[in-house]
């Protein structure tokens, strides 16, 4: 059982680290668009951020539970 708690932590870091990264894009092409003045990089750049930080509540929240499934 000892697995199935390292492998949900690993789990859990690259989940959020996934989701970060995609919160990052999101900062990136939101500001692009603020730059430029393209409407169409603020949306996508909004999207990004928001689905970004939801990925990143899934690793913090949900995942977690998992582990009281194999304990």
């Amino acid at each position: 059982m000892e697995f199935f708690g390292e492998a949900i932590n690993v789990l859990q870091i690259l989940v959020i680290a996934l989701g970060a990264g995609l919160a990052v894009w999101g900062v990136v092409n939101l500001l692009e668009g603020y730059g430029s003045d393209n409407p169409g990089a603020k949306s996508q750049g909004i999207k990004q951020l928001m689905a970004g930080g939801g990925v990143v509540i899934i690793g913090l929240r949900l995942i977690p539970l998992l582990s009281g499934l194999f304990g």
